[in-house]
């Protein structure tokens, strides 16, 4: 490595490369990801035994369970036990011989064994057993293609034991290296003194350079080695998947629309009708064999049991009487580790096709630093000419804090957009649409697209609808807008800007204009609802920011502005800090308050319920200074039946429930 000059891991520069490999565990996840639907790729997966230690990789073995030979390529890993880590041994490479064995067994491979300390030696043992494991591999597909496939294959791997630091220095300063930690990346910690400098030149010269090139040039006898073409390393259009993508057939969205006669007289599942737009999509796409839906174990839990319509869960491994969606050939990949399956889709995605992750909220930090590594791929990618433009990483967080009263306080947290903003700006998408018909025009919009990150954040439980398509078209092609029937300063300059972004802060939101025009009639508010969160961020920070004077001119400069927020609410203060409002700004979102309780009583406990929000508004818009003690009591007296009623009944109260926007 130098400055300016190539990486010391496999990154995007480097031709051939799907997976860096600078944060360990995700290679056998990829690899799984780029073989399935297709069929004539096998994937060799060189697993060190340090990264066999991660929990990711430990799981990413269980994808044997997942493939298919009839319609999938195949998957060769290699356990490289060299013995060390930096500085420790390994686990895998220092128990029992035949222990080891057992445990490949036991996850469903048949082991290869690869044992030497002689480099001359190792080379036709290894070329023998790459002959055999791809003729196994090969007579297991032959058999699932031309016979169908009959439970899970026995697939081979190799487990290659040689020492770590192999050909290189024995010693160093009279201490060990060759196999030993010391042989880690830098062997010579200083090749400037004139003793280390020796050992270095006699460890290059000891692979003989001059039978390998004339005057500087490869010879050509050694260069006829090579593959050609496509054969190349380098030049497999696997790994530079945008040369392979293919755009998605998309249903019309608008088929799949919820009826709205007037705001909130309709209640649905957001998710719901996602999942029957998803549906189709999978359903389009089966003859191209190019998208698939993975999530945790939470498919149907997501609301997206449509998919079930038209595809199964892919299975290979034993399947009882009483199952259901089980089969070898399912397209909805699950598996209860996030880890792998965002490994899988990454795999996917990279190879050139399109997918869909669904997560509950407060577990996608999981795989936090999995997604900061593929964001760093991506803007890396979108600066290399060659790179081909891949489909976006797409992910819906369902299941989220305000809904996770009855799973309590471990379920609820909203954090991963704080943590998915931290990126490039070119890179990064959070959507937070109120309703069903504002999703589906997100998911649409979200598939269409190319090399983001797109985080859909929704509602999967029965909530008011608010948008026709038309309207949902309209506000989310925008991102961010006024809401005209919520509001009523059409006439002159608001009293205070009400702000939702999250399905939940929208309702309470709304809830608190309907209780300000019933306590102060002539208080003039206006609604401004955000789907899009990154059109908060000045337009030079992020493209789709608004310019200041668009921003101005929805929630003015020195209006107070009350904003129900569905996650961390400093997010807010991050994102609009150099907006001319920000003196004027007050957020209401998640503040760490949860436990099993009641819906309501999870927005009340972190202030962002109706009844606060009106005190909010007293508290700071100057009309109301005379009256705010009166409003403060009585919100205050709604809070305290609100909590006296849900530890008498266990359930939120009926007002609470059942209220719906006026005019209904």
């Amino acid at each position: 490595s130098f400055p300016g000059g190539v990486p010391s891991h496999c990154a995007p520069e480097t031709p051939g490369s799907i997976h860096e490999g600078g944060e360990l565990g995700y290679s056998l996840a990829h690899a799984f990801g780029a073989v399935f639907d297709n069929p004539d790729l096998l994937a060799l997966c060189v697993v060190g035994d340090g990264e066999a230690e991660t929990g990711p990789l430990a799981t990413a073995w269980h994808g044997n369970k997942f493939l298919n030979p009839a319609r999938d390529g195949a998957v060769l890993p290699v356990l490289h036990l060299n013995g060390y880590k930096i500085a420790n041994p390994t686990v895998l490479a220092r128990i029992d011989k035949d222990a080891l064995i057992r445990l490949f067994e036991g996850h469903g491979y048949q082991p290869y064994i690869v044992e030497t300390s002689d480099p001359l030696q190792v080379h036709p043992l290894l070329a023998a057993t790459f002959d055999s494991a791809i003729a196994a591999i090969q007579a297991i597909q032959q058999q699932a293609r031309e016979q169908g496939v009959a439970g899970m294959p026995r697939w081979p791997m190799i487990i290659l034991r040689t020492p770590k630091g192999w050909t290189g220095p024995k010693t160093v300063d009279g201490l060990r290296v060759e196999g030993y930690w010391r042989a880690h990346q830098v062997p010579i910690p200083d090749a400037t003194t004139p003793a280390h400098l020796r050992i270095l030149e006699d460890w290059m010269r000891g692979y003989r350079p001059e039978e390998l090139f004339l005057d500087g040039w490869l010879r050509p006898e050694i260069a006829a080695l090579a593959p050609e073409g496509a054969r190349r390393m380098g030049a497999n259009p696997h790994a530079n998947g945008g040369l392979r993508l293919k755009p998605l057939h998309l249903p019309d969205y608008h088929a799949y629309a919820m009826p709205v006669s007037r705001p909130g007289a309709e209640r649905g599942e957001a998710t719901r009708r996602m999942g029957e737009y998803l549906r189709d999509v999978m359903k389009l796409n089966r003859d191209a064999a190019n998208f698939r839906v993975f999530g945790p174990d939470e498919t149907a839990s997501n609301r997206l049991s449509a998919l079930f319509e038209v595809s199964n869960r892919a299975w290979l491994a034993e399947r009882l009487d009483y199952d259901d969606h089980l089969a070898p050939d399912g397209r909805v990949m699950e598996i209860l580790s996030e880890h792998t399956c965002q490994g899988w889709l990454e795999g996917y995605l990279l190879t050139g096709r399109h997918g869909f992750f669904s997560c509950y909220e407060a577990f996608i930090h999981i795989v936090d630093s999995m997604f900061n590594q593929h964001a760093k791929w991506l803007k890396v990618c979108r600066e290399i000419p060659w790179r081909a433009d891949i489909a976006s990483l797409n992910i819906l967080l369902t299941s989220h804090v305000w809904r996770q009263d009855h799973n309590g306080f471990s379920h609820q947290d909203p954090g991963f957009i704080d943590h998915v903003v931290n990126k490039k700006a070119d890179i990064v998408r959070v959507y937070l649409p109120p309703d069903a018909n504002s999703l589906l025009y997100v998911t649409h919009a979200c598939l269409n697209s190319r090399n983001l990150v797109n985080v859909i954040v929704a509602g999967k439980q029965p909530e008011p609808q608010w948008l026709t398509m038309d309207q949902a078209i309209k506000h989310c092609s925008a991102g961010i807008g006024i809401w005209e029937w919520a509001s009523n300063d059409q006439d002159g300059r608001p009293d205070v800007v009400m702000a939702c972004c999250g399905d939940v802060p929208t309702i309470e939101t709304l809830a608190a204009v309907d209780l300000l025009r019933q306590q102060a009639p002539e208080l003039r508010i206006r609604v401004v609802n955000v789907v899009d969160l990154m059109t908060l961020q000045p337009h030079e920070e992020h493209p789709h920011g608004l310019r200041d004077a668009d921003f101005d001119a929805l929630f003015g400069s020195d209006i107070p502005v009350i904003f129900a927020f569905h996650g961390y609410p400093w997010l807010i203060h991050r994102l609009t800090y150099r907006r001319h409002f920000h003196e004027q700004l007050h957020v209401r979102g998640y503040k760490e308050e949860g436990t099993t309780t009641t819906p309501f009583d999870m927005a009340v406990r972190n202030d962002l319920d109706r009844f606060h929000l009106v005190m909010d508004v007293a508290d700071r818009v100057p009309a109301l200074k005379d009256r705010a003690g009166h409003l403060h009591q009585a919100m205050h007296d709604r809070l305290v039946e609100h909590h006296e009623y849900i530890i008498r009944h266990g359930e939120d109260m009926p007002e609470i429930r059942d209220w719906l926007w006026p005019g209904q």
